[in-house]
């Protein structure tokens, strides 16, 4: 797609918001007009569309990150929210953080400091009591952990379940997803919790320019998505 407008503007419609390309409203893939109840996301949306395609390139979807995700919400996680979080739970059950390195002593000393605090925030918030383990052989967690997290998703709208959607797979880790949406931690901290192994390994070894790009996507993508919460608010 290329830029064929001049005006972006957000115009309140009933219970939401337009954005509008030369006063016609942005379209989903469906057809239907763009409606965000969010008056902060309108706005920042608007700004994508401002300044997407200034270049002359063509538009991508990764251009348009706000609104790709206010779409997904709209179009794919309100009608999928119960396999949402059906999807989301089966991360808190095989939590990247109750998976310890069999060694060196060193970096599961840093693996206890980094992610035992939060899963004794999770345990405190949503009284899930995890259970850690060595290595990459399932843990089996107590029979209550899944209707816990279940019912904790529950009270979160699509747009931050969009969001989690994005961040837990990002992390492997449901916990971290669970405290970025409570506002406990932010993009970056989370980031570093949860490439504690990659990191460490990096610093033996040395990176490669793929797993470079790969931890930069990943933190690109927690940045986008404590900024959309932020913005759903």
């Amino acid at each position: 797609m290329k830029r064929i407008w001049k005006t972006v503007e957000t115009i309140e419609a009933g219970l939401g918001f337009h954005i509008t390309l030369d006063d016609k409203p942005i379209k989903k893939p469906g057809g239907a007009a763009l409606l965000v109840p969010f008056h902060p996301l309108a706005v920042a949306i608007a700004e994508e569309w401002r300044g997407a395609g200034l270049d002359g390139e063509d538009i991508k979807p990764d251009d348009l990150p706000l609104t790709r995700m206010a779409t997904t919400a709209i179009d794919r996680v309100a009608t999928s929210h119960a396999d949402i979080i059906s999807q989301l739970v089966s991360y808190g059950l095989n939590d990247a953080l109750c998976y310890r390195a069999d060694g060196p002593p060193s970096l599961n000393e840093r693996e206890h400091a980094a992610w035992q605090p939060w899963l004794a925030w999770a345990a405190a918030t949503y009284g899930v009591a995890l259970v850690t383990g060595v290595g990459v052989q399932p843990i089996t967690q107590p029979e209550d952990t899944g209707p816990k997290f279940q019912k904790a998703l529950q009270a979160f709208d699509i747009y931050q379940l969009t969001a989690l959607g994005v961040a837990v797979p990002a992390m492997g880790s449901l916990v971290l997803g669970l405290a970025l949406a409570n506002g406990r931690i932010d993009a970056l901290s989370a980031f570093n919790v949860s490439q504690l192994e990659e990191t460490y390994q990096i610093e033996r070894w040395g990176i490669d320019d793929l797993a470079e790009q790969r931890r930069a996507g990943i933190l690109a993508d927690l940045h986008l998505c404590v900024r959309f919460m932020e913005l759903c608010r």
